[in-house]
């Protein structure tokens, strides 16, 4: 493979010949276009890396790249929706409106919630916690995290996950 032998003419050929391809993948998938486009841009990136790995004796090069893009799809499916369940307010009934009117145990509750989340949040690493940061409330997709921090990308997808399994699990102990 010309790709192996570091011929970025051969990957562009490559991306052009296959990336509707990677596309339609992770789109079926993710159904975000600006996620799918991000996706089949981490794909071709990986096939540079790992072209040298490729064995043409257990799979074709197209079942390698869709394999590629849809594991990459399903992960950052997998993202998207725990990001959105943090991120989504509890269902209607067990929302607590926080409120003046509502006086002072709302407030005291909304206060405890925070004092435990930044109790929480103070246990994890600091690379843990300052990638959180970055991710939820500033609102940065893991990409411009991995781009604002200069980590690589796979690290801080792991970062944050590890991060977020410890803040649920010290979350779950401080509340029973």
């Amino acid at each position: 493979m010309r790709i192996a032998a570091g011929d970025s003419g051969a990957l562009s050929d490559f991306y052009d010949g296959a990336s509707r391809y990677v596309n339609a993948i992770a789109l079926r998938i993710l159904r975000e276009p600006e996620e799918a486009e991000e996706i089949t841009l981490d794909v071709f990136q990986q096939v540079w890396r790992l072209a040298a790995s490729y064995d043409s004796d257990r799979c074709t090069v197209t079942s390698w790249v869709g394999m590629m893009a849809r594991s990459r799809a399903l992960d950052r499916w997998r993202t998207l929706q725990s990001r959105r369940r943090f991120l989504a307010p509890d269902p209607p009934g067990r929302v607590e409106y926080i409120s003046p009117e509502e006086g002072p145990e709302a407030v005291l509750a909304a206060t405890e919630r925070q004092y435990r989340l930044r109790q929480a949040m103070s246990i994890l690493p600091e690379e843990q916690r300052n990638m959180i940061a970055l991710a939820f409330w500033e609102g940065l997709s893991h990409s411009e995290v991995a781009a604002h921090t200069g980590v690589p990308l796979g690290t801080v997808k792991t970062r944050i996950r590890l991060g977020m399994l410890k803040l649920k699990e010290e979350l779950e102990h401080a509340g029973n």
